[in-house]
């Protein structure tokens, strides 16, 4: 193509998404056009009707530097700052993980078995309690408030950080006033009396081997605290199933989103644990297993 050809929308994108194909990226023409409409303030939608039109030259400085650290292997999220889940948007930053489709499994599971009270005829007068245990961005915590309108949400973290993310998330959708948020280590710092209905959580379950194997946009930007749990992948959620165990309420739920490789590592820590009933594990579009379900007895 001509140097001389003018940059217009279309040939910036066609460009770009050959370039990001280059440096490693698996959606190059997806993040290409995101990283455009970023850079123009408008939607990608927009982008479409003006394939022809020519990009303003503070519109091409801000996209060609958001294209040199894509290229590095910033993820897009980080980049945009922001990622979509259960239809919301949410605020991302460094220091959380960025929302992922399998995590709405977890959603849904709480959903339904909020549902299966209600036709079972438990009141709904007493308010849910639900704690999201590891809320890194708050996207259980928030889709638990929005969605189960008695429910009474703890979300607890570790990191401070990533409360600042949560809590300004729980705003920006109009949940923080029925969400408390919590520093700590899964449930060990919580009151003694405090117990909940459901307990949801992403805890870290990545492997110490998978982590060095891992893509390199997830291994080298998103916070390793959240997603390796030791060398098992199971470390984390050993502790979270004993304490979940004593602060569930009689027939109340824990649903843990797992990696499909350690599911029947999982299932035998839960069957180890005597307070604890297994259901079905909630599997993927695809098949694989992604929530980990159980009952206290």
């Amino acid at each position: 193509m001509s140097q001389t050809e003018a940059w217009t929308i279309g040939r910036l994108l066609t460009w770009t998404a050959d370039y990001l194909k280059q440096h490693g990226s698996d959606t190059p023409r997806l993040d290409a056009e995101l990283l455009l409409a970023e850079a123009k303030g408008c939607s990608r939608v927009a982008l479409y009707t003006q394939f022809t039109d020519v990009a303003a030259d503070a519109e091409r400085t801000a996209f060609r530097e958001l294209v040199r650290r894509r290229a590095e292997g910033t993820p897009v999220a980080y980049l945009l700052g922001r990622r979509e889940f259960y239809s919301l948007s949410f605020r991302v930053t460094g220091d959380v993980l960025i929302p992922r489709p399998e995590t709405e499994f977890v959603v849904v599971a709480l959903l339904d078995r909020v549902k299966d009270r209600a036709k079972a005829g438990v009141s709904a007068e007493k308010p849910l309690s639900i704690a999201d245990v590891g809320t890194g961005s708050g996207i259980l915590a928030i889709c638990a408030a929005k969605y189960v309108p008695n429910a009474r949400v703890t979300a607890i973290d570790v990191s401070p950080a990533a409360l600042a993310v949560a809590k300004s998330n729980a705003a920006d959708h109009g949940a923080a006033g029925r969400i408390e948020f919590l520093e700590g280590d899964l449930l060990s710092g919580l009151p003694a009396e405090a117990t909940f209905d459901f307990i949801v959580s992403n805890p870290p379950y990545v492997s110490e081997s998978e982590f060095a194997a891992l893509a390199r946009e997830v291994r080298d930007h998103e916070p390793r605290r959240a997603l390796v749990a030791g060398e098992r992948g199971t470390e984390v959620i050993e502790r979270l199933v004993t304490q979940a165990a004593e602060r569930l309420t009689p027939g109340g739920w824990l649903f843990m989103e797992i990696s499909p490789m350690i599911e029947a590592a999982v299932r035998a820590i839960v069957e180890k644990e005597p307070r604890l009933e297994l259901s079905a594990t909630v599997k993927d579009l695809a098949g694989l297993a992604r929530v980990v379900q159980s009952r206290k007895r």
